[in-house]
């Protein structure tokens, strides 16, 4: 997900305010429902995943309808590192089970589909010392391998830098980096 995100829904006179973000960790996502809830409101449901780790929270309906459903809705379309809180104000008609299954739900899944995308590549960290006479060949054809420069120290004879590869790349570029040097690039390749 690529920034913040808002969708209401109005369903049998309650309203149902959906705000996503992106978070990285469990604290961000903690950070962003304390920054998002609303005090007065009849319930703040939620529901994060980061990698392999999620919660979900029904804050005070009954169980299982509310938290899990948000979860479906972000595993649903293939969303990571995103929290969903979903803050619902009781317009005095009751939902029952299924209906608040399908409202939170329903209202989770609106606010994503709308919600821009930031395609997550995953990467390897490669790092290199690069002599001067190699340096802007490499500085030159990094971007074309879908890399990114992460740090770059120069001494008295080059630069050591580190590059960012996606791992469908890695073997393009560790092959490039050799051959420019015919061989005597030592690469090493690291978040392994």
């Amino acid at each position: 997900m690529d920034g913040f995100a808002e969708h209401e829904s109005v369903i049998r006179n309650s309203v149902f305010c959906v705000r996503a973000a992106p978070v990285p960790d469990e604290t961000a996502a903690l950070a962003f429902l304390e920054e998002v809830t609303v005090a007065d409101a009849t319930h703040n449901c939620w529901a994060f995943r980061t990698g392999q780790r999620f919660r979900t929270s029904d804050d005070g309906e009954p169980s299982g309808t509310a938290g899990r459903p948000i979860l479906s809705a972000i595993d649903g379309q293939d969303f990571d590192n995103v929290m969903v809180v979903v803050t619902r104000w009781f317009g005095g008609v009751k939902l029952g089970a299924g209906g608040l299954v399908r409202a939170y739900g329903g209202a989770a899944s609106a606010c994503l589909r709308e919600a821009a995308r930031l395609e997550l590549v995953e990467t390897r960290s490669i790092r290199f010392h690069c002599a001067f006479s190699d340096y802007s060949l490499v500085e030159a054809r990094y971007p074309g391998w879908g890399a990114s420069r992460t740090e770059c120290d120069f001494d008295a004879t080059g630069a050591w830098m580190t590059l960012a590869v996606p791992v469908e790349n890695l073997e393009t570029v560790l092959d490039a980096l050799r051959d420019m040097t015919r061989g005597q690039m030592a690469v090493q390749v690291m978040d392994i």
